[in-house]
């Protein structure tokens, strides 16, 4: 969840520190703070944005070219001054930075009580300063090894960075399943939850294991270590992402770029691993284990929120491609389930970030189980691309909206591509219809240009619908999960509550809700079952919902019954939810912007989930 950046060198730390807040401010937004030591420990935090927390600032002194900074995303306490990060230890002399969950903090809390330790917030992190500052006063230790102690006492998950005013030449950082890289300069280090605080600096990294605390000196050297005090060897990785990438390029918002990306981001998740004319589909990330994941008895998706949604789909196209019985699961709850799960089995992994908590606690447990592990991820370097046996990049390039949309189309391109490696490998398809959808799936980006080009028509019906408090989405087959994802993206963003829901079981209960005053958002692609959605539609209009249907190009039969269409080009069936979904995404976008929502930073949410 929240956003960590740390900095030791020879430049000034503060605006440093600052701009990386700024980078990482997708990651929680309830408050900010900086650290900065020089000649002590100088700190300024503050309720609300990074932009606050500069204003705060300007009237401080904040020199010093070392310092850490939060910003937070509220877990234990509310959202105010003195919940937010950096804390203290109770004789002033350590500052901390955390990201995660200390599970047993209310004992350790207790404890340390005893022991005659106050503390002034309502958080965790406090807890674990204190602890710090007590094995570092008993034992009369240097910083690392307190941390080490420290953290063996420690339940829960972590990424820390720790300064000490008696040792100003020394940094500490350390992570459990919470993520922290190291970025390595010209005689300066940097710590910060991902990358993009980094880039601008240094395209060196190393990624921090579990349970490994790194040591880093002002004077150039540092030390990996793990809690058994054992000295860790990393390879230095080059990261290949630019620095424009992260900024929004004339766009008024990040989400909004990214919805126009995806016409690239579909090709990059395709570049070299289809080629229709010449006949293959070849996913890099399945050769190592192709025989064992042709033979699979059940495909397993662990998954949540956005990339959940894509597994649905997956799960249409894999048993219809490659007839291959599929499960979807939340990976919240498979985690907390005793599932069935076996050696002949394949869990695949659906990420974003790489990083969600739930997902890795769920392919901990599959891994115990004997499963293979597959990784569908965006983040190069993530837990879970490292954990999995194997796995496919989707190559979407930085998502910074909270809202997950570029993330969502990349996922189901590599999904499809799987789909049809397997289908092909199996023999469950013909070649011919082989053929056919890897031609249709080469062209769906020119498509996704098509359906763009409908924004401005979408966004009249933002403004006629703008003021509703609720909204029904609905869908069939291959695109019922389009409808859940649609309901999501407007909740997230624009606060109206939205429910997406199979078209058929409308009549299950929430038809009670239709009005007059309900918008009612039908996906009509499906030729499959279009005489069953035409009188879906005829059913909604029948109790005077205002019905908006995405239909197929040239369809007259559903535009006549509906009070808006949005049209979308004709594609191959299993592929539509590709397009499908943009004009749903530009719905809920123009509809948050309009109600004067803060579209990239939604109240209460944060782009990586990475405590329980």
């Amino acid at each position: 969840m929240c956003g960590i950046v740390a900095y030791i060198g020879h430049q000034q730390a503060f605006s440093i520190i600052l701009e990386g807040l700024k980078r990482l401010e997708y990651r929680g937004y309830d408050s900010a703070g900086i650290s900065i030591l020089d000649h002590g420990i100088k700190t300024v935090k503050k309720k609300g944005k990074v932009s606050k927390l500069e204003a705060a600032a300007k009237e401080k002194d904040v020199s010093g070219t070392m310092g850490i900074g939060h910003t937070r995303w509220a877990t234990h306490g509310k959202p105010d001054d003195i919940n937010a990060h950096p804390h203290l230890s109770g004789n002033g002399r350590l500052a901390i930075i955390h990201n995660g969950i200390i599970e047993n903090y209310s004992t350790l809390k207790k404890a340390l009580t005893e022991r005659g330790h106050t503390f002034i917030s309502e958080t965790d992190t406090e807890v674990l300063v204190h602890l710090i500052e007590e094995y570092q006063k008993k034992g009369n230790l240097d910083i690392t090894e307190a941390v080490r102690l420290a953290l063996e006492k420690a339940v829960g998950a972590y990424a820390i960075v720790v300064m000490d005013r008696n040792n100003p030449d020394v940094l500490i950082g350390a992570r459990k399943s919470s993520p922290l890289v190291m970025g390595i300069g010209n005689g300066e280090y940097f710590l910060a939850s991902d990358a993009s605080p980094i880039i601008k600096y240094t395209n060196k990294v190393i990624y921090l294991n579990d349970e490994e605390i790194v040591t880093i000196h002002s004077n150039g050297n540092y030390e990996v270590t793990n809690l058994k005090n054992e000295v860790q060897e990393h390879e230095i990785q080059e990261l290949d992402l630019k620095i424009e990438e992260l900024e929004k390029e004339g766009y008024s918002h990040f989400m909004l770029k990214e919805i126009y990306q995806q016409p690239t981001t579909i090709r990059e998740s395709m570049r070299g691993r289809i080629n229709a004319h010449d006949g293959w589909v070849l996913v890099g990330g399945m050769q190592q284990y192709i025989n064992r994941i042709v033979n699979a008895k059940r495909i397993i998706f662990a998954a949540c929120g956005t990339s959940w949604h894509s597994a649905l789909v997956a799960e249409y196209i894999f048993e219809e491609l490659a007839r291959i019985p599929v499960e979807v699961e939340y990976a919240s709850e498979l985690r907390y389930r005793n599932p069935i799960i076996n050696a002949d089995d394949v869990v695949i992994a659906i990420s974003q970030s790489g990083e969600t908590a739930d997902t890795l606690a769920a392919l901990e447990m599959a891994k115990e189980k004997g499963a293979l592990l597959y990784g569908i991820v965006n983040v190069i370097g993530s837990s879970i691309a490292r954990f999995t046996h194997c796995g496919s990049y989707t190559h979407a390039g930085p998502e910074i909206g909270v809202a997950s949309t570029k993330a969502f189309t990349s996922q189901l391109t590599v999904l499809t591509l799987m789909a049809l490696n397997l289908g092909h490998r199996r023999g469950t398809i013909s070649e011919d219809y082989f053929r056919q959808l890897a031609y249709a799936l080469e062209s769906i980006p020119d498509k996704v240009e098509k359906v763009l080009q409908s924004n401005e028509k979408i966004k009249y019906i933002a403004h006629e619908i703008k003021d509703v408090s609720n909204a029904l989405y609905l869908g069939r087959g291959y695109n019922f999960p389009v409808a859940l994802e649609g309901a999501l993206k407007l909740k997230e963003i624009s606060y109206i509550h939205a429910e997406g829901y199979p078209a058929a079981e409308m009549k299950h209960g929430p038809i009670a809700l239709i009005d007059e005053n309900m918008p009612v958002i039908i996906i009509a692609t499906n030729m499959s079952a279009y005489d069953k959605i035409v009188s879906n539609v005829q059913e909604v209009k029948a109790r005077k919902a205002i019905v908006i249907s995405i239909v197929t190009e040239g369809d007259t039969k559903i535009k006549e019954m509906s009070d808006y269409t949005i049209e979308i080009p004709e594609t191959e069936e299993p592929l539509s939810p590709l397009l499908s979904v943009i004009p749903l995404q530009l719905l809920a976008y123009h509809i948050a912007v309009l109600r004067g929502c803060d579209v990239d930073q939604p109240r209460n949410l944060a782009k990586s989930v990475t405590v329980e």
